[in-house]
């Protein structure tokens, strides 16, 4: 059995075709394109014609794709970028009606629920109570859990691409001023999830998102091409030293550095400076570097939890959209 997944996120609409046969999902295929969402729609703006023009293409591109590989229409979801957008209904239901696919949006929490979910069976049952942090475009992922799906979980716009916008745009590099200002924000709006975390005291901490994976590389952590079973970690220590290193350089001498891709340049700063106050105000001295996350947690719910799960996903967006109003998510409960 072959499952596919579309993930629009804030740089690229991503496609993983998987076999799902044997309970967990092992990409056969992987493509994606380069839309650069967060570049063209403002926090809180809407998404432009143009940009939901290359959306359809994308996703006819990633349908088409899962097609030749074996697997049924894809469970696509759209991230925080399109989530927080006012014209947001319009452009899901552009694309359902140009492409055929079901493009759906999550809710941050459950993202947050889902990434913990995928985090949970790639690190085994033996790293006990555990500790999750995600940092995406838009948002920042926060989750803790001793079982199988995370007994609290959060997001909170605090996303690398929407904190570069708000305070870095217009420097670069940026002042430390700025940099000050922008660790204060995140102190800020992080100190009630991050006391819940201490509180918790997890055994285990684990990291997921590309923001993470460039900056684990650019502290020292093994390239990619070693493949996703070399473990890999990060010291709130190292990524101190990351960030005064990060500030002296504009984005083009940054794209330079290790493990730091030229599409991530501008926003690597911020990314980094979210991902230490967040390490620091939990209390997490070091973090592993998880390579499951978002779409694997929805590829592992669809296999665990059976195509109902996902058919409560399109339903709650079908109610909104005629005109229900934000319609909250019913997970069933968990399956250990």
């Amino acid at each position: 059995m072959r499952t596919s997944v579309v993930d629009v996120g804030s740089k690229t609409v991503r496609l993983v075709v998987s076999d799902t046969e044997g309970g967990a999902p092992l990409p056969v295929h992987t493509a994606k394109w380069r839309l650069r969402l967060s570049e063209q729609v403002t926090p809180g703006g809407e998404v432009p014609e143009r940009a939901v023009e290359d959306l359809v293409d994308a996703v006819a591109a990633a349908d088409r794709a899962a097609e030749r590989w074996g697997a049924a229409g894809p469970l696509a979801f759209a991230t925080a970028v399109v989530r927080g957008a006012p014209n947001r209904q319009e452009v899901l239901r552009t694309v359902r009606e140009r492409t055929g696919v079901e493009l759906c949006t999550l809710p941050g929490e459950v993202e947050a629920e889902l990434t913990f979910l995928a985090a949970r069976r790639w690190m085994g049952w033996r790293c006990g109570p555990l500790a999750l942090l995600d940092i995406g475009g838009g948002s920042l992922e926060v989750a803790f859990g001793r079982g199988r799906l995370p007994d609290f979980a959060t997001s909170l716009p605090l996303g690398a691409a929407r904190l570069t916008h708000e305070y870095f745009e217009d420097e670069d590099p940026p002042s430390p001023d700025r940099v000050r200002t922008l660790r204060r924000r995140v102190r800020h709006q992080l100190r009630d999830a991050a006391a819940r975390i201490r509180w918790e005291g997890p055994r285990t901490a684990v990291a997921t998102s590309r923001t993470f994976q460039q900056l684990g590389r650019l502290c020292g952590a093994a390239p990619g091409r070693h493949g996703p079973f070399v473990e890999r970690e990060l010291s709130a220590s190292d990524l101190r030293v990351a960030i005064d290193r990060l500030a002296a350089l504009s984005a083009a001498e940054r794209a330079r550095l290790p493990g730091i891709s030229a599409p991530r340049s501008l926003q690597s700063l911020a990314g980094a400076v979210v991902a230490h106050t967040a390490m620091k105000l939990t209390g997490l001295a070091t973090v592993t570097i998880c390579p499951w996350a978002l779409r694997e947690g929805v590829l592992l719910r669809h296999v665990e939890d059976g195509p109902s799960w996902w058919a409560e996903v399109t339903r709650s967006n079908e109610k909104e959209a005629a005109g229900a109003g934000p319609v909250p998510l019913r997970i069933p409960a968990a399956r250990h």
